[in-house]
């Protein structure tokens, strides 16, 4: 199953307020660094520096009209090979798998279109549900941390691991 993703600096405004509705979702932003609501504005405001930058980039994650979540890569460091990466999935599309797809997805662009050799991600530790995920595709922890008083565990996957 082939998936599209579609660029944040190249979602119309509903997308772009759709996508917002999702970020500020009690059961998504509990898993955030930041867990304030993030105004229109502010939304908006970041995508537009996205299209400057050049270490982020952000997507969502669809089939058809269906819309299943956001991927996203920072801390993109092409001398070193390396990019950190976050997901979360849309909160009103009600599948199995979801997650499934968006690490499949990620895995696939950070090593076959960017050409990392490494990639890492933050997960807090009663995150339970996305640990699993992230051992089942071979993220092994490296270090933990602790971000505004929670702890947080960080992993990595290299290519020649998954």
């Amino acid at each position: 199953m082939s998936f599209t993703l579609v660029n944040f600096t190249d979602l119309t405004l509903d997308e772009k307020k759709m996508v917002l509705s999702w970020r500020n979702y009690p059961n998504v932003k509990k898993w955030m660094h930041n867990q304030q609501d993030i105004s229109l504005q502010e939304h908006l405001e970041y995508i537009e520096h996205l299209k400057d930058s050049q270490d982020k980039l952000y997507f969502v994650v669809k089939k058809d009209t269906q819309y299943f979540g956001v991927i996203d890569f920072t801390t993109i460091n092409m001398q070193q090979s390396s990019a950190e990466f976050g997901l979360y999935t849309n909160p009103f599309q009600k599948m199995q798998g979801i997650g499934k797809i968006l690490i499949e997805t990620a895995i696939h662009y950070a090593f076959d279109i960017l050409k990392i050799k490494t990639l890492r991600l933050e997960v807090m530790h009663n995150n339970l549900k996305a640990l699993k995920l992230y051992q089942k595709y071979n993220f092994k922890e490296i270090y933990d941390k602790v971000v505004n008083n929670t702890q947080v565990i960080c992993m990595e996957l290299h290519n020649e691991d998954r």
